[in-house]
């Protein structure tokens, strides 16, 4: 994945949007579906919580595969962006520990998936108006920046392949 430069505004209005569709999409045919169910099934005990529970995850299924088939529409490029970015993140932070000890011992993997992440968590926080950690990213930043120094490394994120993970 590479990082992308996203207008701010443009993606919060796209989200803000995204987040007020599936909210009100979710509802509708949530009740929708469990309404035609309890009209179709009544229960003689007056209880519909399956129908109601039912309506909700249909809805919500529903709902997921909409947005997948969605995900490609120029309208969503920069809500998909931020949610393959959030993917990627995650996906190094699982083998944070891992990546730390390697960097330590000059593996230039290791400190590029750190760089990234870095990188990355940067400009998410930006977008999301998160600055509140930011003290610990740019404590981390430092001491990735004296390995780099130590071990006479240039890092280069647009060489950053989600591939080099495996190896730890």
């Amino acid at each position: 994945m590479k990082l992308q430069k996203i207008d701010k505004k443009l993606y919060r209005s796209r989200l803000n949007v995204v987040i007020v569709t599936c909210i009100a999409v979710l509802a509708a045919s949530s009740l929708a579906i469990s309404q035609t169910l309890i009209f179709l099934f009544p229960s003689e005990t007056g209880s519909h919580f399956h129908w109601n529970l039912l309506g909700v995850v249909v809805s919500a299924i529903g709902l997921a595969m909409t947005l997948v088939k969605l995900k490609t529409h120029p309208k969503m490029r920069e809500v998909a962006y931020v949610w393959d970015l959030k993917q990627a993140l995650n996906l190094i932070y699982r083998k944070k520990r891992a990546l730390d000890a390697a960097a330590e011992k000059g593996n230039v993997d290791a400190m590029l998936a750190l760089q990234f992440s870095y990188d990355g968590s940067r400009q998410l926080w930006q977008l999301d108006d998160n600055t509140i950690t930011m003290d610990s990213l740019n404590k981390a930043q430092e001491k990735l920046d004296s390995l780099t120094e130590e071990y006479s490394v240039t890092l280069d994120i647009t060489e950053y392949r989600s591939e080099m993970l495996k190896a730890f």
